[in-house]
């Protein structure tokens, strides 16, 4: 019995937990935490939702690299010089700070996006270490215009989490990004209004059906006419699925890191 109570006394006394209970009372972090914890507690439940959404994928995927090549193989070969580059930088940054930060959407293909259509307001969802937003504020800044908004919420298993929101995005670029950090629903309030015109919606973050459901609602209305759409993780639900089925539009799937993206509007 002494034992036992050791245990759970130190396991309540890790950092991770007192960083959890610190967070949830900070500003208004706690209503987001919650709702993402419930997320996870009925992970479980999915499961075989997700094995199917696998399947969907598999049975529709394309290869990335014989797309991108039949656009611009020029493009191409420089987004994967680009990535190169992106990776060491990750392994070296990522390394000495000694904690997962969560890895990237496709950002090979939205750089190489980036470069080709040449948007002028870009909005993602999900920021993380900050490979996509890094890739695409490079590619922003090769293009010589357009802007990028991100939302994101910190991680809240970390002390100071915000301070690792975009971690590898370069000071240079940082003129030419607005991040907000307070989590999808809030953060939407704020950005919309200032892109009420996006040319290109980069989605990964909340990845649960009602979430996704919920951000597409928001952001629709905002979408210019030939917006492209990326979904990244599209194997954990039938979300996007039932979102290009029930539009009637085409779409594109990828895989990537043995992960599925949907792709709109190209």
């Amino acid at each position: 019995m002494i034992n036992n109570h050791r245990l759970i006394m130190e396991f309540f006394m890790t950092n991770t937990v007192c960083n959890i209970f610190h967070n949830a009372f900070r500003g208004s972090y706690f209503q987001v935490m919650a709702h993402k914890i419930w997320l996870r507690i009925g992970e479980h439940q999915l499961r075989k939702q997700a094995q199917e959404a696998c399947r969907w994928c598999i049975e529709r995927v394309e290869n990335d690299k014989s797309f991108a090549k039949s656009l611009a193989p020029e493009l191409w070969q420089e987004s994967l010089e680009f990535c190169t580059k992106l990776e060491q930088e990750a392994k070296s940054k990522l390394g000495e700070l000694g904690m997962e930060l969560g890895g990237g959407g496709h950002y090979p293909l939205l750089y190489f996006l980036i470069r080709l259509k040449k948007p002028a307001v870009v909005l993602e969802t999900g920021v993380a270490a900050g490979f996509s937003s890094q890739a695409f504020l490079v590619a922003l800044h090769k293009n010589g215009l357009g802007i990028l908004f991100s939302s994101d919420f910190p991680y809240f298993r970390l002390k100071n989490p915000e301070r690792y929101i975009g971690y590898l995005v370069h000071e240079n670029l940082r003129s030419n990004w607005e991040l907000y950090i307070e989590g999808d629903k809030k953060n939407l309030e704020k950005i919309l209004p200032k892109a009420s015109n996006i040319d290109f919606f980069c989605y990964d973050s909340d990845k649960s059906y009602s979430g996704r459901k919920y951000v597409l609602e928001r952001v629709s209305a905002h979408l210019s006419p030939n917006a492209i759409i990326i979904m990244d993780d599209i194997q954990d639900n039938f979300f996007f699925r039932d979102y290009v089925e029930a539009k009637k539009i085409p779409y594109r799937v990828f895989e990537f890191h043995g992960k599925f993206v949907g792709i709109i509007g190209i």
